[in-house]
Parts: C-alpha cells; sequence; structure tokens
C-alpha cells in the first residue's frame, strides 16, 4: 500500500500549514499555533461534553506509572512516558503497524511468480518493505496523530502531540522526512525494475493522498466508519501487495479485485481500534462504526467482514481448481473465529492487543497462501 492501513502521503500542492491546523477545546476559541515551543493541548471537561456523556468515567490526565518501554517503542497503549526525541518520533510512527505491510510486498512478490532468492531480487525487496512500512506508513501514522490531537486530549491526553512531548514543527518535519523519503524509494524501485511507467512511485504517491484525505479535513474519510475502514483496509492489503507484485511482475486486473475483496476484511479488523476511541469519537461527532451502530452491533460487522471476506476467497480459490490453496486458508480462518469468541466478542477494548496479537497471525498466513495460489 505501499500503503493501514499501506502507503499514504501529503497533500501536494500545499505548503507546511497545511499540517498545522489549529487545535480547538470543544469551549473556547482556537488558540494560534507556535512552532518553535512545546505546549500541552486543552482537554475537555465533562460540562463542555454532551449531557449525556457527564456519568461516564473520567479519562486519565496522565499515563499509568508503569508503562512499557517496550510499548513506547512499538507504539502502543500503555506506553512509558519518554523524554528521548528520537525515541518519541519513532514511537509517532507506530512500528507496531509495520508489519502487515511488509508482509503485504512479500505476498505482491510471491504472488508475481518472478521472485527469486538472488541477492539483487531480496534487495530489491527490503527496499520497497521499507518505503511501505517505515517511511509511508510512519508518514500516515504521524499524519493521523497530528489531526487526532484534539480527541486524543480527550482520550489519551498523555500521547506525545497532545502533552507537548514534541513541538509542533518536529511533527511538521516528521511529516514531510517521511512522506518524501518514501515518494524517493518509489521512483528508485521503477528505475531499479527498468519501468517504463513509475507504477510504484504513482502506487505511492496515491497511498499517500489517500493517508493524507483519511486523517484531514475537510475530507477526513475516518469520519464516516464504512469509507474510512475501507480505505485503511485497503492501505494495509492492497497497495503493499501491488507495490510487490508490480515490482516483480505484472499487476493483473484479476489481482486487483481479489485484493480489493481482502480489503474488506482489513475493514474488519480497521474496526477493532475503534473501540477504544468510542468516548471522544462520540464527543466530537466522528461516525466510527461503534459510535454509528453501538459495540454490540459493531463488534459483529468487525468479525463478519474478516470471516466472510476469508471465506468467499476460499470458495474462489476451488472453484478455480486451488483446492489444497483453499482448503489451507480455511484451516486459518478457524482459529480467528475461535479467537474472537474467546477474547474479542467478550470485550472488544479489553481485550483488544491479545485479540490481534493472537489472530491477526492466521490473518496475514492466510494472504501468503492466497499469493502462492494466484502465482501458480
Amino acid at each position: 500500500m505501499a500503503t493501514s492501513h499501506l502507503l499514504a502521503a501529503a497533500a501536494t500542492s500545499s505548503s507546511s500549514a497545511t499540517f498545522r491546523p489549529p487545535l480547538r477545546s470543544l469551549s473556547s476559541p482556537p488558540p494560534s499555533l507556535a512552532l518553535n515551543r512545546r505546549r500541552s493541548f486543552p482537554v475537555v471537561c465533562a460540562a463542555d461534553a454532551d449531557p449525556e456523556e457527564t456519568t461516564k468515567p473520567k479519562v486519565p490526565e496522565k499515563a499509568p506509572a508503569a508503562g512499557s518501554s517496550f510499548n513506547q517503542l512499538l507504539g502502543i497503549k500503555g506506553a512509558k512516558q519518554e523524554t528521548n526525541i528520537w525515541k518519541i518520533r519513532l514511537q509517532l510512527t507506530k512500528p507496531v503497524t509495520w508489519p502487515p505491510l511488509v508482509w503485504g510486498v512479500l505476498c505482491g512478490a510471491a504472488a508475481s511468480g518472478n521472485f527469486h532468492w538472488t541477492v539483487e531480487d531480496v534487495a530489491k525487496s527490503i527496499v520497497c518493505m521499507l518505503m511501505s512500512g517505515p517511511c509511508l506508513t510512519g508518514y500516515t501514522q504521524t499524519i493521523n496523530d497530528w489531526y487526532d490531537r484534539d480527541i486524543d486530549a480527550i482520550n489519551e491526553p498523555y500521547r506525545p502531540i497532545p502533552s507537548g512531548a514534541i513541538s509542533e514543527n518536529e511533527v511538521i518535519t516528521q511529516i514531510w522526512v517521511l512522506l518524501l523519503g518514501g515518494l524517493g524509494l518509489g521512483a528508485l524501485l521503477d528505475i531499479w525494475a527498468g519501468h517504463d511507467f513509475p507504477i510504484i512511485f504513482y502506487l505511492a504517491l496515491g497511498g499517500s493522498l489517500l493517508s493524507y484525505i483519511y486523517s484531514a479535513p475537510p475530507l477526513k474519510l475516518k469520519q464516516n466508519g464504512w469509507i474510512g475502514n475501507f480505505a485503511l483496509g485497503a492501505s494495509y492489503i492492497g497497495l503493499p501487495w501491488w507495490a510487490g507484485q508490480a515490482l516483480f511482475g505484472t499487476l493483473t486486473p484479476d489481482i486487483v479485485v481479489l485484493t480489493c475483496l481482502y480489503s474488506i476484511a482489513g475493514l474488519g479488523i480497521a474496526i477493532v481500534n475503534d473501540f477504544k476511541s468510542i468516548e471522544g469519537d462520540r464527543t466530537l461527532g466522528l461516525q466510527s462504526l461503534p459510535v454509528a451502530f453501538g459495540m454490540e452491533t459493531a463488534k459483529w460487522i468487525c468479525v463478519g467482514a474478516i470471516d466472510i471476506t476469508q471465506l468467499s476467497v476460499a470458495a474462489y480459490l476451488l472453484s478455480t481448481g486451488k483446492l489444497y490453496y483453499a482448503l489451507a486458508l480455511l484451516g486459518l480462518t478457524i482459529p480467528q473465529v475461535i479467537l474472537q469468541f474467546q477474547y474479542f466478542l467478550k470485550d472488544p477494548v479489553k481485550y483488544d492487543v491479545k485479540y490481534q496479537a493472537s489472530a491477526q497471525p492466521f490473518f496475514v498466513f492466510g494472504l501468503l497462501v492466497t499469493a502462492l495460489a494466484t502465482s501458480h
């Protein structure tokens, strides 16, 4: 995707001011932005919220005292408060989100049928993974945190941006460096592969634009649970797969359709992350699926999107004579269903990390099985 939950990038004709919309407290006029200092972002008080929300538990203003340094480096909740600017920069890129993009590139290379274990092919794939993961996924996560800073001031005020642990111009610089680095690597890969048309560069550019409109106003696709989560799923599954396949072979229409179908499963995976932000989303009027349908219905939409997609792909593989691949995909889907009942459907907020850590490996191996099936 190269992009997303892969490729993503910024507004192509905007100045750095594009990335500096003023943060507003829900009860006061927007303060002016100062790019040379760190500052704390306002936290919405119960009095400013909808009356229905005033009875809900108050969000802590500090991170848990016993935060984990490991969680901090991965960019997940439960992170230790950090003052080292490079560790904070890494945290903003959320390295925990890179593996699906890296894996997507691997699946695309496998689906091409032209990847060989030579030094050159391995080097090409590593560069493509760097483009998709650290650069463009890092860009996507950083710009998402930048535009989510008002929501984070409600849900997680101790995160790096709303807490003032990193200054505004440091965040903006990181966004541009990661974006331009990812696009530069895409152009390099096209030259390296001898492409007449720079398809990888345009995939990176398109994914980057998708990431921008996902997070930034006025479109802010994430405000709509269906469109936003499908865009995220396509970014994390379709785009890196396309980049890997285009690098070593030809991106065909049937692969585009198949990966778009798989992106519906990505939609379901993206919904998992919406449950923890339900309070802030509701307060700020964002129509995530848990807000729009309620937690009970949304969690069934989530698992339905994941499971039905994989079963549909298994049926497709069976219809094309790939019996063993279809059975392998079915075998990898069953443990996911079991883990959904064991963790996610019981409490999608409490068990979100445990569920994703235990179920997603089966999902990503299913992607590889599908890629290998299409390569034959």
